[in-house]
């Protein structure tokens, strides 16, 4: 096969690749009734007019299984950081105590339990549809290369395929990855 050709599915299956890692973060951010760090890696506070990740302004610990311990670096920050995770779909109830910010994980409801499981499958659905969105950019690239005469015909149909078993492979993937999430949410 070509050389471009091999270096233009190479990137694919790079960035089909991140994107998969990516969805698996996320998936990460959705609690299951247990504390964890990374339940509040998709919060961003304002801090002084600036989208900050609360994990660059705060040490967030889990000390207990089902408390989060948020200590801000800047004690000034304890309202603007208690304000964003109020309005963030975690439906956790922050309380300060003017240096700390203690949430409480509660059990998660049978209603709760199906909410974050739509939460869930929109995100795999967002992360297929960037598995996608690759495989149609590295098509069009190779389309281009095809009317360029760079590549034959068939050396275009035989890297379709390929393509298509990368995209294959890696939207499997993240349903993998959503069926062992749905898992642990539905867990009773």
């Amino acid at each position: 096969m070509n050389e471009m050709v091999e270096e233009f599915l190479e990137d694919g299956r790079d960035r089909m690749d991140k994107a998969v890692i990516a969805c698996h973060n996320e998936f990460n951010t959705i609690r299951t009734g247990r504390a964890s760090t990374a339940l509040l890696d998709r919060i961003s506070v304002d801090y002084y007019g600036t989208k900050t990740p609360l994990k660059q302004l705060a040490n967030i610990s889990a000390p207990e299984p089902r408390l989060l311990v948020i200590t801000p670096y800047d004690k000034s920050s304890i309202k603007d950081i208690e304000h964003s995770i109020m309005e963030s779909e975690l439906g956790l109830n922050p309380s300060n105590d003017g240096n700390v910010i203690r949430l409480a994980i509660p059990e998660l409801t049978e209603e709760r339990r199906r909410d974050l499981v739509k939460v869930v499958k929109g995100l795999a659905e967002n992360g297929r549809v960037a598995v996608r969105n690759i495989r149609r950019h590295v098509l069009h690239d190779l389309e281009e290369l095809q009317k360029e005469g760079e590549i034959s015909e068939d050396d275009l149909r035989r890297t379709k395929d390929e393509l298509q078993k990368l995209t294959d492979k890696h939207t499997e993937n993240i349903d993998q990855m959503l069926t062992r999430k749905e898992g642990e949410i539905l867990e009773v």
